[in-house]
């Protein structure tokens, strides 16, 4: 194995490389290795200045986060820039690919920093539930001044290395293809105008307004609702405009410690983990995705003009189908308006919206412009009689070898599939709406889909910037199906004397974007209506049944896109108002029921409400749609609102204890023992002593 850090002349230049693929983390083996190399450089009387690069294709990753909780290694990596800023000969941080984190914490420590253009440059910490804790709250205000460095850290967004020179982050830019040479030159430079050492901790305390502390301050209470990581790391900052910089480190370590002690950290960390071993799947393994190219969309409605914007904007060619040419014209000017969006965003600008719609959009109305698509998406009305029909369609133009999905949301796709003759090359791509800007992507695989095929949706979903998730089949997959289960757990709260607003209240403190029914005002109330009569059939004789809900559709009251459903929406707006109407319709149900009505706490609500969600995703675990606990968690923390930094429902239960989830449910089954019944699974690891984490492991 060859080491980690390799140290090397090229004439008077030490070139230092960090070689720790894929991403050169800053390992123990990393940060001793680069802490070596400074002392050596120090000591060599051969050598003037000292060029620091990384191996393969990017400068530094970050920290290594297998790392967090277990014990420090020296050299701590504040130890190892601290060697670095000190050193007493200049050195050079040559960037290219990321620097993130701790990799542009070591950047900031050197003396010079040259970068290639396209580099991108950020302190991702708050969204592990940290801070920057090896000087980056420190130094990156010191560079390029409070506001501008609260901005980087605050959103942990990355910028871009032309935008890191304007602000003096960078000194140099280099457009050329390897870094090295570039960064060599540089160093050759440096030389010549005789070395001269520029330590960034002995630049000037920033300044910072009053007034410009408590802007960021107001900001990050409402855009981090919850969350402490962001509000530590403001205070870290401003530690910087009143501290030297040795007393500004040992602040920042102070509150990076204390960070690594909440459980956000914890929770945030099991997030970024299980978002990366959701696309690890066994029977993928050694299975090759097929090339798609050319992309068509069956349905120009909100979703399938959402599902085109999202191939568009990611390179793909696509062609879109609507029942007539009127249609199709009313699909390009929803997909024209979606770009629009984009460029205002800075997502993209006019001249490539313009490519976009000259050369990679078409919109028709024959099924036949659809002969040479790799990958046919069916995004029509939730019917399985017109999905049916669409997949018979389909099978008679679509070329052999392409595949063949379905949008839906909750239908059965085994049934969708045996219309065609080639049932193995059909699946589901449940996307999220807006589909362009949803990240969750529901693979569902059916009975006889083949691993090619899946291989390649998840190949697709990279491509389009969306974290797949694997699912089977049964009603509503993975999300759909929990979404019925806890949002049934709400309504029978409403039903015994909870109101709709306190519902949403409690749960939007307990850090979930939006309530359910604010949610169910945002997506419809037709489509809940939809829903609820489509699995009427079903409906078991104790089921206890939301008839407001039904009544409210009824009234014609949709939610936002009539200006009421829960909530009032006056002159258009967004923001929902609270109508003594509907809690008068709702208390008429509660007398037709005989019920009387009772108070509920907001502990209680959040109680049975993650309660009724992780029980019903123990079953989905346990039926083997999920594949694992934290596929669950990926699907709800994206999309379905779920407060990231609690990591998810099977993590908030671990973190509580199984016991007590199934205690909860005994408690509640006292009441009503047809709904809450323990899934088999949840016993059993209780029984065990076990967590979901475990199930994690295995697989």
């Amino acid at each position: 194995m060859s080491e980690p850090v390799s140290y090397e002349h090229d004439q008077r230049i030490v070139v230092i490389t960090i070689n720790n693929p894929p991403v050169n983390a800053l390992s123990r083996h990393v940060r001793g290795g680069l802490f070596d190399a400074i002392q050596q450089f120090n000591a060599d009387d051969a050598a003037d200045v000292a060029v620091i690069v990384g191996g393969g294709r990017l400068f530094i990753g970050g920290a290594d986060i297998s790392e967090f909780g277990k014990p420090l290694v020296s050299p701590s990596l504040p130890e190892v820039i601290s060697a670095i800023e000190r050193c007493e000969k200049p050195v050079v941080a040559a960037i290219h690919g990321t620097a993130l984190g701790g990799g542009l914490e070591v950047a900031m420590g050197a003396h010079y920093r040259i970068a290639q253009t396209d580099t991108k440059l950020g302190l991702p910490e708050v969204k592990l539930g940290l801070l920057p804790g090896a000087g980056g709250t420190q130094r990156l205000p010191r560079l390029i001044g409070v506001d501008q460095a609260l901005s980087m850290i605050s959103s942990g967004a990355p910028i871009v290395a032309t935008r890191a020179l304007e602000l003096g982050l960078v000194d140099r830019v280099e457009s050329g293809p390897d870094i090295r040479p570039a960064a060599v030159a540089f160093a050759q430079e440096i030389q010549a105008q005789g070395g001269a050492i520029r330590r960034t901790g002995e630049l000037p305390r920033p300044e910072a307004s009053a007034e410009l502390i408590q802007q960021w301050r107001t900001r990050l209470e409402k855009s981090a609702r919850g969350e402490v990581a962001a509000l530590s790391a403001m205070a870290s900052v401003e530690a910087a405009t009143r501290m030297d910089i040795g007393d500004g480190l040992v602040e920042e370590r102070r509150l990076f410690q204390a960070l690594m002690d909440t459980p956000q950290r914890a929770s945030l960390i099991h997030a970024f983990f299980a978002e990366r071993r959701v696309s690890k799947l066994p029977e993928l393994r050694d299975i090759k995705a097929q090339p798609i190219a050319h992309i068509g969309v069956i349905g120009g409605g909100t979703m399938g003009a959402g599902i085109a914007t999202s191939a568009v904007l990611n390179g793909f060619v696509v062609t879109l189908v609507e029942r007539d040419q009127a249609s199709a014209d009313k699909a390009r000017n929803t997909i024209a308006g979606n770009l629009a969006a984009g460029i205002k965003r800075g997502k993209l600008n006019d001249a490539q919206r313009d490519q976009i719609l000259e050369h990679q959009l078409s919109t028709v109305s024959e099924y036949e412009a659809l002969q040479d698509a790799d990958l046919i998406i069916e995004a029509v009305f939730e019917s399985m009689e017109v999905k049916k029909a669409v997949f018979e369609a389909l099978d008679r133009v679509a070329k052999l070898g392409a595949i063949l999905a379905t949008n839906t949301s909750y239908l059965n796709i085994d049934e969708i599939a045996a219309m065609t003759k080639r049932p193995e090359a059909v699946l589901g791509l449940h996307f999220f709406s807006p589909a362009h800007v949803m990240k969750l992507l529901e693979v569902v695989v059916a009975d006889k889909t083949s691993p090619e095929v899946v291989s390649t949706a998840f190949s697709l979903a990279k491509r389009l910037g969306k974290i797949a998730v694997r699912s089977g089949v049964c009603d509503g997959f993975i999300g759909n199906r929990m979404l019925v289960h806890y949002r049934a757990a709400a309504d029978h709260m409403v039903l015994d004397g909870a109101s709709p607003y306190q519902i949403d209240k409690a749960l939007k403190a307990y850090g979930f974007a939006m309530g359910p029914y604010a949610v169910g005002d945002l997506a419809g109330l037709d489509i809940g209506y939809a829903t609820r009569q489509r699995k009427a059939p079903d409906r078991h004789p104790r089921d206890r049944y939301p008839a407001w809900a039904d009544e409210l559709y009824h009234l014609g009251r949709l939610g936002q896109k009539t200006g009421k459903g829960y909530y009032l929406y006056p002159e258009g707006s967004r923001q929902g108002v609270e109508d003594p109407e509907v809690d008068a319709l709702i208390e008429q149900t509660r007398k037709s029921l005989g019920i009387e009505r009772r108070t509920f706490t907001d502990e209680e609500i959040v109680r049975r409400y993650i309660t009724a969600m992780v029980n019903e995703a123990a079953r989905i675990v346990d039926e083997g749609i999920a594949l694992r606990p934290s596929d669950i968690d990926v699907v709800l923390l994206s999309g379905y609102g779920f407060p990231r930094w609690r990591g998810g429902p099977m993590h908030v239960a671990d973190q509580l204890g199984l016991d007590t989830i199934l205690a909860n449910i005994m408690e509640f089954a006292e009441e009503d023992d047809h709904f809450w019944q323990p899934a088999p699974l949840l016993k059993t690891l209780v029984d065990q002593k076990r967590k979901f984490a475990s199930l994690d492991l295995s697989t």
